[in-house]
This record gives C-alpha cells, structure tokens and sequence, in this order.
C-alpha cells in the first residue's frame, strides 16, 4: 500500500463542543461555545501576549537605562573619588585609567544597543 504524499498524515474530525442549555450562561458565551471558541482559552492568551510585551518592553528599558548609566558614570567625578578606592592606590590607577573607562563605556554602549535590537527583532506570533 502507498500512500499520496499531498494528504495529511492524520484526519480527525474537528471536536465537538456540548451546548448546556443552562439559564446561567450569558448569550455570548453561549454564541462562544457554539462557535467552538473557549473565551477562557482566548483571555490566556491575551494575558500571555500583553505579559510578554511587558516583558519586552521592561527589558528594553532596563538595557537603555543601564546602558545610558555606563556610558556616563566612568567620566564623572565621583568615578575617580570614590572613597572605597582611597584605601588601594593601584585599583584607583587602574580604574581611573582611559582604558577601563573606554571598556565600561563600550559596555554600556553594547547594553543599549542590545536592549534596541531586542526591541526591533520583536514580533508577534
């Protein structure tokens, strides 16, 4: 026996959704039910949708926020005259240098640019 590659592996009939016929039941659902749609599975997924926008959007301002704060922070005055730095001269060369000035502020850069393309590369399903 061989089969025809353009059916689909499996027919199953579509499932069948019991109406109650009782008074309890607003109209809408009840059009719902007939219809074959579950509000309650409609209402997950809404949440699910607005839950993972909101998490998007939480990310992408934490990246920016973070980011924009390494960008400026080693430049300022109070990188260099941080007073837990006061006991150990060699890390205050070491932090105060443009070097490592140059890497946090690349990081911070690297950070923003990541919590935007986050939000460029977002799409819904």
């Amino acid at each position: 026996m061989t089969s025809d590659p353009k059916l689909p592996l499996t027919t199953e009939p579509p499932p069948v959704v019991e109406i109650s016929a009782s008074c309890s039941e607003s109209p809408a659902s009840q059009r719902a039910l007939r219809s074959g749609d579950s509000v309650p599975g409609k209402a997950r997924a809404r949440a699910h949708l607005w839950l993972r926008r909101l998490g998007v959007l939480s990310f992408v301002f934490l990246c920016a926020t973070l980011g924009v704060m390494l960008m400026i922070i080693p430049w300022r005055p109070e990188w260099s005259s941080n007073s837990l730095l006061f006991q150990y001269p060699a890390i205050r060369e070491l932090v105060t240098s443009g070097f490592v000035r140059g890497v946090v502020t690349g990081l911070g850069l690297l950070n923003v640019w990541m919590g935007f393309w986050e939000a460029i590369q977002y799409r819904e399903d």
